[in-house]
């Protein structure tokens, strides 16, 4: 990446391997060659290339596009109901190359709405297949464990489906947890014992439930349990109107760190409706994008080290400090605490608060700080002898594993994976400043911390840039937000899938429209959801206590994971 000295949107690129990752877009003509046996008809989608395949060849087309391919993100998956028919919708790209991307389209007969689930394939459907299954109806041929994972087992009818009856009263039954460890599933001599953890419990984070089977002091299985916190977001926002009623219940998503929600929500329509957003908006949600990135960060340190070794006055207050001063500078900037909702289409809502100095000179005080901060964190965390014992080597998360489960952010990179939606799928002014992807590779409950602690410290390299920037900027080319229209009304059938790069990795918007100014479909991609599925693949055959520490190292908000 180059560094930039004048505020000019384009900037030539000088790193070739960063063009590389980013530049070259999907050869359509390679793609059509190797699906000419499947695809049945093609789909115009705004971000890549749609191919219309047959329900019952799923699994061969999505183990094809992996290994011949190199598509190995199954990025998303989702469904949605027409009159005449259901669609089921894979989103695919390369973990190495992020702008190639595919995307497949599964009709199926409103009668019978089959489809084969792709989940032997990658195991990140598994959860993918049972929301669409629990939402729209869609039922998914050869799903290992097809059942509904948002609403209660008793509910009826599917919410997302075109005929449920919104005012159809439900009766929520309690169920009975079994232990999933039948006699025939392990030793004879051993001795399981079912414990559930959550979904009143500090260490679960909000209100997840872990059934969990012991056998002695060791994790033998391990199934999370969502859903209690399921407030229906992608319908609210269907029922909203583009222009000013969806970005703000993106802040309710992750609303530890929720201003990249609102970019998410933003880009998404913006591709939709062809909205140009001026240079120095880009900047101001830059940098107001980072300072959110700081408070996520600042808050999964400072809980991980409650989950861990309990300390309460020290790391965890030091996160609070800390965190408080990024939340002082942002309710400056935004005039708000925690739902900021400063993105508008087409830019921002306003410049700098005046005077321009003193913000610029609070900003800059607290970057000056931080390097004596952070160390403290490294002192008082990571050099910790309890801190370290507990984290190192637990919580193992090998590449391929999370990459078969859609891994993203801090826990994909944490395990090696050289992923950044920022560079990778630039957007915002991300491509014109200097600063870093950060990667470990020990694939543990450390390497996590680890990577948030040195993120937070790439997050200060922009900041600093972005206000060089603002400051310098000339003040009659200060534009905040391009001449958007009062009632925005994309083209009916219009489709795109856009992404962000949230504290928690890659948060993704899907919107299909009908011609109205609400879409007729969205469908939020969340990286906690992803993330979360993980879990059991990190914590089984590992004691309780790995299991908490593994849990806390995901940072998951369950806004954002039940939506």
């Amino acid at each position: 990446m180059s560094e930039t000295t004048e505020p000019e949107p384009e900037h030539e690129r000088i790193d070739p391997e960063y063009d590389h990752r980013r530049e070259e877009g999907v050869d359509e003509a390679a793609l059509e060659a190797l699906l000419s046996e499947y695809a049945i008809g093609r789909d115009d989608h705004e971000n890549a290339p749609a191919f219309v395949i047959r329900p019952d060849e799923v699994q061969e087309v999505v183990r094809l596009l992996r290994d011949e391919a190199g598509f190995d993100h199954l990025t998303c998956l989702t469904s949605q109901q027409y009159e005449d028919r259901y669609e089921s919708l894979i989103h695919m790209t390369k973990y190495d190359q992020r702008t190639h991307e595919v995307t497949l389209v599964v009709p199926l007969p409103t009668d019978d709405p089959v489809c084969e689930s792709a989940e032997p394939v990658f195991r990140t459907a598994d959860w993918h297949e049972r929301e669409a299954f629990d939402l729209v109806g869609i039922e998914y041929d050869g799903h290992p464990d097809l059942r509904r994972i948002l609403l209660p087992e008793s509910w009826q009818g599917h919410p997302l489906a075109l005929d449920y009856d919104q005012n159809k009263p439900q009766v929520v039954r309690y169920a009975e947890h079994a232990n999933p460890l039948q006699d025939d599933r392990h030793l004879h001599e051993s001795d399981t014992m079912l414990l559930n953890i959550g979904p009143h419990h500090p260490a679960t984070h909000g209100v997840l439930h872990l059934e969990t089977v012991l056998d002695g002091e060791s994790v033998a299985n391990v199934v999370p349990d969502i859903g209690y916190l399921h407030r229906c977001e992608e319908q609210m926002c269907q029922q909203g109107t583009y222009r000013h009623q969806i970005i703000p219940y993106s802040n309710r998503w992750d609303y530890t760190a929720n201003l990249p929600n609102e970019w998410a929500v933003a880009r998404a329509i913006e591709d939709l409706a062809d909205i140009e957003v001026p240079a120095y908006a880009q900047v101001l949600r830059t940098m107001a994008t980072e300072f959110g990135r700081m408070l996520g960060h600042f808050l999964a340190v400072s809980t991980f080290a409650l989950d861990v070794y309990g300390d309460f006055t020290a790391i965890f207050q030091y996160g609070m400090r800390d965190r408080e001063v990024v939340q002082d500078i942002l309710e400056d900037l935004t005039g708000q605490r925690m739902m900021f909702y400063y993105f508008r289409l087409g830019g921002v809502c306003w410049d700098l608060p005046e005077p321009r100095e003193e913000f610029v000179e609070k900003c800059r005080d607290f970057l000056d700080e931080l390097p004596a901060k952070v160390d403290e964190y490294h002192d008082l965390l990571t050099g910790n002898e309890i801190f370290q014992i507990r984290t190192l080597d637990t919580g193992v998360l090998e590449p391929e594993v999370a990459k078969d489960y859609g891994c993203t952010g801090p826990v994909a990179r944490g395990s090696g994976i050289d992923y950044d939606l920022r560079r990778d799928d630039p957007y915002g002014y991300y491509d014109n400043l200097e600063w870093n992807v950060v990667t470990e590779d020990s694939c543990d409950n450390h390497a996590r911390v680890l990577v948030r602690l040195r993120e937070v410290e790439e997050s200060a390299k922009i900041i600093e840039q972005c206000l060089d920037l603002l400051e310098d900027w000339p003040e009659d080319e200060r534009t905040v937000q391009s001449n958007v229209p009062r009632t925005l009304k994309p083209d009916a059938g219009t489709e795109t899938y856009r992404a962000v790069e949230s504290a928690k990795g890659e948060l993704g918007i899907y919107i299909r429209t009908d011609g109205s100014n609400s879409p007729a479909r969205f469908k939020i991609r969340s990286p906690c959801f992803h993330n979360l599925a993980a879990l059991p693949e990190m914590a089984e055959g590992e004691y309780v206590a790995d299991l908490v520490a593994s849990l806390g190292s995901l940072d998951i908000v369950l806004g954002s994971v039940d939506r």
